[in-house]
């Protein structure tokens, strides 16, 4: 079972960079392709950005493309979501998940969830 646990978020103003981390424990993370998800007070956690177990491949919703460019560091067993000219709408805890590729849900047989990471974007 895959265990992860995110940082790099933080409080920023619109037009800001964050770039958070993910780093994982696990024999079978560097096979997974990884997600990243966020959910915004009183929604739904929802997708962000996916990258494939190579980290060769990736895809992103609507929201964030041209914005956000997620990567791994298969060595480091780490995901990154680097997020430029972030908006107070990108304002959620973001966590990491082991993703379906080719879809915007995780893994049925992951359930361990990590904290998450709170960013903020004031306007």
């Amino acid at each position: 079972q895959v265990q992860l646990a995110e940082s790099g978020g933080g409080l920023v103003q619109a037009g800001g960079s964050l770039r958070l981390s993910c780093a994982a424990s696990g024999r079978t993370f560097s096979s997974y392709a990884m997600g990243w998800f966020r959910q915004a007070p009183g929604k739904e956690r929802v997708f962000v950005a996916a990258v494939s177990w190579s980290g060769g491949n990736t895809y992103y919703a609507d929201s964030v493309k041209g914005r956000f460019t997620i990567s791994r560091d298969k060595l480091k067993n780490t995901v990154y979501l680097q997020m430029n000219s972030l908006k107070p709408e990108d304002t959620a805890v973001y966590y990491c998940a082991p993703i379906q590729w080719g879809s915007t849900s995780h893994r049925t047989d992951f359930d361990s969830w990590g904290h998450g990471t709170q960013v903020t974007v004031s306007s």
